[in-house]
């Protein structure tokens, strides 16, 4: 089998969903595997999500949760006000998975070095989008880890000769969009299919090489795959827009 580049969506926290979505992409060691940030928050083991992408030695980018995070710890002191932010959002659980302050302190380490974005060539990666209005170099954490409507409704792609694929927005929050389904705008693709979320549960693995999608339901168990243009919703064909 030739090499695949595999993008997977937020985890939050969901290990053991992780490991079956793992076990199902039957990874090589020849595949570039990329997780498009959110490793961590609102589910039960973030701190060994991390682990398992840092030990593995997989691609990753910062998401919201992580920018969240590691504000929190900025300079290893605890800064209380963001820490209730992110207490609210998810962290509570982060912190109760950790065992050991030495592997939070490591961990936090490793996600300052994680990137807000990396292009891949035909692909480029990114958290939750990017700023129409800003040149590439001028993106910071606040686009790349936040962005939404500005960069979702823009009708125009950002890139021409590349499809941005992020994470961050749930696509079941668009207009007539199903659980599960991926939702596909001006030039970038949305696979954060809500794995954590009660109306979803799907964890979502996009084998871009192929163009094959891979799901794993966290919540309530099952897994299933198939083409990507059968999971894909078209916004242009659902007249939408956030204006």
């Amino acid at each position: 089998m030739d090499s695949r580049l595999i993008l997977i969506g937020d985890v939050h926290g969901h290990y053991a969903g992780l490991c079956h979505l793992l076990d199902l992409i039957s990874p090589t060691a020849g595949d570039r595997l990329y997780f498009l940030g959110d490793l961590v928050d609102r589910g039960p083991k973030s701190a060994a999500v991390v682990e398992l992408v840092r030990q593995g030695g997989y691609g990753a980018l910062r998401g919201n949760h992580e920018d969240m995070m590691l504000l929190t710890f900025e300079g290893k002191q605890i800064n209380p006000a963001r820490l209730l932010v992110w207490s609210q959002s998810g962290g509570d659980e982060t912190l109760a998975s950790y065992t050991s302050t030495e592997l939070l302190w490591e961990h936090l380490d490793w996600l300052h070095t994680v990137p807000l974005y990396q292009d891949l060539g035909d692909v480029f990666i990114v958290h939750a989008g990017l700023n129409p209005a800003l040149p590439l170099e001028q993106q910071t954490q606040q686009e790349c880890c936040w962005i939404r409507e500005s960069f979702l409704a823009h009708p125009r792609p950002y890139f021409t000769d590349k499809t941005i694929v992020i994470g961050h927005t749930i696509t079941f929050t668009f207009p007539r969009v199903q659980a599960g389904q991926i939702v596909r705008g001006a030039g970038w693709l949305d696979i954060e299919t809500g794995a954590y979320h009660q109306r979803s549960g799907y964890l979502t693995a996009l084998d871009w090489t192929n163009q094959w999608v891979y799901q794993v339901n966290v919540l309530y168990g099952g897994t299933r795959q198939g083409e990507l243009d059968t999971f894909v919703v078209d916004l242009a064909e659902l007249s939408w827009s956030r204006g």
